[in-house]
């Protein structure tokens, strides 16, 4: 696995809506087609109906478009939305990073985060790994959620990593 390390959030505009409704129509073309929910002009379409530069950030690594997260503040938790990075960079440690830089945030208010990800979907492994739990699923998606670590937890996890190797 190679890691990119040179990897920049950007606040997004509305510039960049085409950009974004593309990159998820790739991204989640292989995962629609297996649910049998792609739609080449609907996949686009729900991204521009939706996209709101101000809690939107754009992704780069090594200068060029990587991907795309927004955070969305509701009324009982943050919700983790169109977290989508190219095809050509996922397997880097990008989607970590940022997903880890994100969380810190939240966790530092001591916020829930929410998100959906599409059944089947290989990003629900990263969730899981960054604590994320189902709450509930239909045929299509499976909602998650994950609380931030109480401060004992976070003690309890710094001193564990302090004796890892």
């Amino acid at each position: 696995m190679t890691i990119v390390a040179d990897w920049v959030l950007r606040p997004a505009s509305v510039a960049d809506v085409e950009a974004v409704a593309e990159l998820r129509a790739v991204v989640l073309r292989r995962d629609l087609q297996r649910l049998g929910r792609y739609d080449e002009q609907r996949v686009r379409q729900r991204l521009r109906d939706g996209f709101v530069p101000a809690h939107t950030w754009m992704i780069e690594a090594n200068g060029a478009l990587a991907g795309c997260v927004a955070l969305r503040s509701a009324e009982d938790a943050y919700w983790l939305e169109h977290f989508y990075l190219d095809p050509e960079v996922q397997g880097q440690g990008i989607g970590t990073a940022v997903l880890s830089r994100l969380l810190e945030r939240c966790d530092g208010e001591g916020a829930v985060v929410r998100l959906n990800v599409l059944r089947g979907s290989p990003a629900r492994r990263l969730y899981a790994r960054h604590g994320f739990t189902v709450e509930t699923e239909d045929e299509v998606d499976v909602f998650m959620v994950r609380h931030a670590p109480s401060p004992g937890d976070q003690l309890a996890e710094t001193a564990a990593g302090s004796r890892r190797p």
